[in-house]
């Protein structure tokens, strides 16, 4: 079975990398994520005992501490790490200044460096005893026993044992300061995540019997009436049942601007109403809302990681280890060679062991992802996973469904051709139908139907006072031997046969998104070389309904079990990313390599199916999210050749030339620091 379990007081991504790796040795758990930015443990176990196990493992790895939905998050103040950073600094100055001066005794400084190293070191000790039963849990877990603690203090105690007291302070003291300042900036962009928890409404007013009562939303239901005043949050998806309503869908799309709702529309939660108090009917509960599927997807898109994430997860536990031993050669074998000079070699194998801390990249990458994701939230795209965003920037291919999906999908039913009535036999059939061209019969008076059944991609069949009916396609009247004349018509035809005659047929309209064009011109800017649309109606009609829109290929009358297929040719050219909203959908957003629903009009199924959700169904999100994934990939390669890079200079330095033992420490924060401020930029907004 699956399970999320939220934690607190988990802010070191190299102890996440230590517990994830611990519960992985418990027998029963598998499929282990530990994410230090969302607190949460993601996990799959296998029967009551293995989660226990799990859950103690957990709540005694250093503070950790297992938190319910309901537990108020506690504000990040670092009171200890500043107190040791004082104290430390109180001893560490003093000491330096007589040290540099040559004033008192040699001994009095010494008593002062080693002052400064216990008030900055004393957390570091304490993890490495509690760290030693842990690496010996289930066999032995290198990478929990030498982890950066264990490494700081050999590197430290190292430099006091040959004589250099100020060095053994100050690499204690500059990892304390590293690791503080690593808080800061993982606490910052956590929290800038969590702003996204204010998409929720705290109340809402149920309107019933006349009189009105404040409820928490998630005790609305489907159904409910509910009063909206001038400001308030939309506490619930919700149906408009006064003439017009002005919301601002800044907190959905990442753009402040008004959209003006007419009566019947639909109101995503999270909007804000900016005209007059309306009335709304909530058409799902608000666990089901968009902001529900905004703060889910995001919280839980941690757990689905990429292929860089992964990468230095393994990296990071066969690294240290291997730099570790030859830290160890670097100590003893060449003073075999010099005299047994061992005071030579003793520094450049400490720098290794201070080097060899990989917290930069352990921190930086996941940051990274984290961060983009939280990004195209705010942009109104949700990311199920990291993994998802490495596909997203290599798209080269787009395509897309064309109802509901380049056009609003709102149809309304226009001219009649042939006898009046065919209008009345369409809707009696297309009412028992769940297409999405069944709204345009909503409001026809219609005889009743029975016996309904849909001929995939075709149309549906029934019975209708007696007779047998069709409505569909114009192939659909041809495979049925009906004699039939295709009507010229720029709109979509539903074509009506009773008893094998033709009654006539209906004119069905939709209008193409207003910003279809803008969206597609954005894609082809951001870097996809190719747009296609794949639909089932006719070659004909598609290009006349999308008229004006910058788009390459029309691959028309497709039936659903055809369009993967041309999915997979598509693919030759580039990466291929879909988009569609419909349960038809859902096989070819399988067959592509990153797939897109409509949030809002999209069905369950094709959400389900998907990579990414548009959550307001503006198509303008697209080509932000594509430069949002591109940026963050740039970001994540940049962080691993720059510490890679930095790392492999400050080794062959240490072998070179006498590089003190600060510098080493200084570098590694350093590299830390940049790494993590530079990912940091994915926080700007994405234009």
């Amino acid at each position: 079975m699956k399970r999320t379990i939220k934690i607190r007081n988990l802010d070191c991504a190299a102890c996440a990398a230590e517990l994830q790796e611990e519960l992985e040795a418990i027998e029963g758990i598998s499929e282990v994520s530990v994410d230090f930015v969302t607190q949460r443990v993601a996990l799959v176990h296998e029967g009551d005992e293995a989660l226990e196990k799990a859950v103690y493992s957990i709540s005694h790895f250093e503070e950790v501490e297992i938190v319910d939905g309901s537990a108020p998050e506690k504000k990040e103040r670092h009171i200890k790490e500043i107190v040791s950073i004082l104290v430390s600094l109180v001893f560490f100055i003093p000491a330096l200044v007589l040290d540099l001066a040559a004033i008192g005794s040699e001994w009095i400084a010494f008593g002062l460096y080693l002052a400064a190293f216990a008030a900055a070191g004393w957390s570091v000790v304490v993890a490495i005893v509690k760290n030693v039963p842990r690496a010996f849990q289930g066999g032995f877990h290198p990478g929990v026993f030498l982890d950066e603690n264990l490494l700081m203090l050999i590197a430290a105690v190292g430099a006091f044992a040959i004589g250099q007291n100020m060095e053994g302070a100050i690499v204690m003291l500059l990892y304390q300061i590293g690791e503080y300042l690593q808080g800061l900036a993982v606490g910052s962009s956590r929290g800038a995540i969590t702003k996204l928890m204010s998409l929720k409404s705290d109340s809402a007013i149920l309107l019933e019997d006349g009189s009105q009562r404040e409820v928490h939303p998630d005790e609305l239901s489907a159904g409910d009436t509910i009063l909206i005043r001038k400001g308030d949050k939309v506490p619930a998806d919700c149906r408009l049942l006064d003439e017009a309503a002005s919301l601002d869908t800044k907190s959905m799309t990442g753009e402040s601007y008004f959209k003006e709702v007419r009566k019947g529309d639909e109101m995503l939660s999270g909007c804000i109403n900016e005209g007059n108090a309306v009335r709304a009917e909530v058409v799902r509960p608000a666990s089901e809302s968009a902001v529900a599927k905004i703060l889910e997807l995001v919280e839980n898109s941690a757990a689905q990681k990429a292929k860089p994430e992964k990468f230095i997860t393994k990296f990071s536990r066969y690294y240290t280890p291997v730099v570790v031993l030859i830290a160890v050669i670097v100590a003893l074998i060449p003073p075999l060679f010099q005299g047994y000079n061992f005071s030579r070699w003793i520094v450049p194998a400490l720098n290794f062991l201070v080097i060899s801390c990989p917290c930069a990249l352990i921190i930086s990458v996941p940051l990274t992802y984290f961060s983009g994701v939280g990004t195209l939230a705010r942009c109104g795209v949700l990311a199920k996973g990291a993994v998802y965003l490495d596909g997203l920037a290599a798209v080269k291919v787009a395509a897309f469904d064309k109802t509901g999906t380049l056009t609003e999908g709102k149809f309304s039913v226009g001219a009649v051709h042939g006898e009046a009535r065919a209008i009345q036999l369409a809707a009696a059939l297309e009412k028992a139908s769940s297409h999405p061209l069944a709204q345009a019969f909503e409001g026809v008076e219609a005889p009743a139907a029975e016996d309904v059944a849909e001929i995939s991609g075709r149309g549906l069949s029934g019975m209708v006072g007696g007779k047998r009916v069709l409505a569909g396609s114009y192939k659909l009247m041809c495979e049925a031997g009906i004699p039939c004349e295709e009507v010229a018509s720029d709109a979509l035809l539903v074509y009506v046969a009773e008893d094998g005659a033709l009654v006539g047929s209906v004119e069905i309209e939709d209008r193409v998104r207003p910003e279809a064009k803008e969206a597609l011109e954005g894609l082809k800017k951001a870097g996809v070389s190719e747009i296609a649309v794949l639909t089932g109606d006719t070659e004909a009609r598609a290009k006349a309904a999308l008229r004006g829109l910058p788009v390459d290929e029309f691959c028309a009358e497709l039936l659903p079990d055809e369009k993967p297929a041309k999915a997979q040719s598509l693919k030759e050219k580039g990466k291929l990313l879909y988009v569609g909203d419909g349960i038809n959908d859902t096989p070819v957003m399988t067959a592509s390599d990153v797939s897109v629903a409509m949030g809002g009009l999209g069905s369950d199924a094709a959400i389900e199916a998907s990579d990414f959700v548009l959550a307001s169904d503006n198509l303008n999100a697209l080509p932000k999210a594509v430069r949002g994934a591109k940026k963050t990939r740039k970001i994540v390669i940049e962080n691993i050749v720059f510490s890679i890079a930095v790392k492999i200079a400050l080794m062959i330095l240490s072998l070179t030339i006498q590089l003190p033992l600060w510098i080493a420490v200084f570098g590694d924060t350093g590299v830390m620091l940049l790494a993590v401020l530079n990912s940091m930029r994915m926080r700007a907004k994405i234009r």
